[in-house]
């Protein structure tokens, strides 16, 4: 088992349904008063890709992308279109956009997160592969230069600040950043519908987010 550092074709993923799943277990009393359990402390997300096939070449591209997964064996990137930058998806990251640590003098290296919601329970979500040549980083309001002060390892999300400019102790650091969601397939067979000598059609394309 491996992972390719490799997208999902975005004209077909642009045009998948899918997103953010919970297990809560619910039990309702006798009474009807609820109680209720998080199961997973972490979301996980899955898409079904065949609504973004409408040609036969987009179906040969996607074939030609499954067998060299070899089906669910590897993994890949996938651009969620509602959910792939540390701001909004319409606006432009900036290095002030995420907390992602406090310095303490000595660590430095920083896992990039996102965190959604802000007031009652927010949660923070890890981010593993962000996209090479994206990431804006800032230390106490400050930006700092790619290559220059921090390097980004582009299959971990983790930022490492180089010698001589490690946070100090108190300061916080902020990044801003485009990022991809591995996954792999959840199928190892593919139920191709040939409509016409031009469209092709894969109806059912199952992606899941690998979780660490």
């Amino acid at each position: 088992m491996a992972f390719h550092e490799v997208r999902f074709p975005l004209d077909i993923s642009r045009g998948a349904e899918g997103g953010p799943e919970r297990r809560t277990d619910v039990v309702v009393l006798g009474s009807g008063a609820e109680e209720r359990n998080s199961r997973w402390v972490n979301s996980r997300r899955s898409w079904n890709a065949g609504y973004g096939v409408h040609t036969l070449d987009a179906l040969h591209a996607i074939i030609a992308f499954f067998e060299e997964r070899r089906g669910r064996l590897h993994g890949f990137r996938w651009r969620d279109a509602g959910d792939w930058k540390s701001c909004a998806p319409q606006g432009t990251p900036n290095a002030l956009d995420q907390v992602i640590g406090t310095g303490d003098g000595i660590t430095a290296t920083f896992q990039l997160t996102k965190t959604y919601g802000a007031t009652f329970a927010p949660w923070t979500r890890t981010i593993s592969k962000p996209v090479a040549g994206t990431v804006r980083l800032a230390v106490a309001g400050t930006a700092r230069t790619a290559g220059t002060h921090f390097t980004v390892d582009a299959g971990t999300g983790r930022a490492t600040f180089l010698a001589g400019n490690v946070p100090a102790n108190g300061q916080t650091i902020t990044a801003g950043f485009e990022f991809d969601c591995p996954v792999r397939f959840d199928t190892d067979k593919l139920e191709v519908n040939i409509q016409g000598f031009r469209h092709g059609a894969i109806p059912h394309i199952p992606i899941i987010e690998i979780r660490p």
